[in-house]
């Protein structure tokens, strides 16, 4: 049986009482996401630009294939956590940045797919 919090599923390693402390999430450990986002998006040759990037978790799932990626989050310790975690060699193509989406300026028709989790 699945653990659960608050009354939804967790897909976790383990899980300790919120008042007892951390819980350690293991997310996607079966790909199911990954799969999921490339049934609905084909990545491959695309300029994308991602809202909310965080440590970089979704823009793993689908940097390898497209063409370049802008990721940004307000948060600088979760886009250093991205940074760390970016594959040697992508530097060219993948760019995280600390920015916040409501003072950040794009340029115009630059990005063929926008994408976002767990930023609204």
């Amino acid at each position: 049986m699945a653990a659960s919090h608050r009354g939804g599923p967790l897909n976790s390693k383990w899980h300790v009482n919120e008042f007892e402390g951390p819980m350690v999430v293991q997310l996607d450990p079966d790909g199911e996401e990954t799969r999921a986002i490339h049934d609905l998006i084909d990545f491959s040759g695309l300029d994308v630009v991602e809202i909310g990037c965080g440590d970089g978790r979704l823009t793993q799932r689908y940097a390898n294939t497209a063409a370049s990626v802008l990721a940004f989050d307000p948060a600088e310790p979760l886009v250093a956590l991205a940074k760390g975690r970016q594959p040697a060699g992508s530097e060219s193509r993948i760019t995280f940045e600390v920015a916040d989406i409501t003072a950040v300026e794009l340029p115009r028709q630059r990005f063929d797919l926008a994408i976002l989790s767990w930023s609204i």
